[in-house]
């Protein structure tokens, strides 16, 4: 089963059984064929929809579909997510970070943040190159810098600060 929830307004649970699909317990009749790798073509009570997959972020599962000219958000639970939240620890604390330090010996090329900035989870903050090789260093969790102890051109050992968060 999974819990579909459309641009944060509608929700629907769908299920499917064998070639049955089912979406808030009724049965859907739908014919699909899939045109490219993100592209269908379904047809549902003689209407015909074009959707096509626009992006999808499968940690945190979520995607954003176009179906003909209209694009929708979709927040997709399945039945692990659902138990977790009938079990209370879906709303756990994020991951609370001190500071971030260099994974590795290496020579810091570009720093893309600067102090008192707000950082995503994800978002690049530094290039650190090791061994001929640059490695983008991204942000662990949603954070802000608190101060920046490296600048380009410096070199650094590994387990070295680089960045303190608040």
């Amino acid at each position: 089963m999974l819990k579909i929830r459309v641009n944060n307004s509608y929700s629907f649970e769908t299920e499917k059984r064998g070639d049955i699909v089912c979406v808030n317990s009724a049965r859907m009749v739908v014919d699909t064929c899939q045109i490219d790798a993100d592209t269908f073509h379904l047809l549902h009570k003689y209407k015909s929809y074009r959707v096509k997959i626009i992006e999808i972020n499968r940690a945190d599962k979520t995607c954003i579909i176009k179906v003909n000219a209209n694009k929708y958000s979709l927040t997709i639970e399945d039945q692990f997510d659902i138990l977790l939240h009938e079990l209370g620890f879906d709303n756990l604390n994020p991951l609370k970070v001190a500071d971030l330090k260099a994974p590795m010996p290496g020579l810091v090329l570009k720093i893309f943040c600067m102090e008192g900035a707000q950082v995503k989870k994800g978002d690049n903050l530094l290039v650190l190159e090791a061994m001929k090789m640059e490695n983008s260093i991204k942000a662990p969790a949603d954070l802000k810098i608190k101060s920046l102890k490296v600048k380009p051109n410096d070199t650094v050992e590994k387990n070295q600060v680089m960045i303190v968060f608040e």
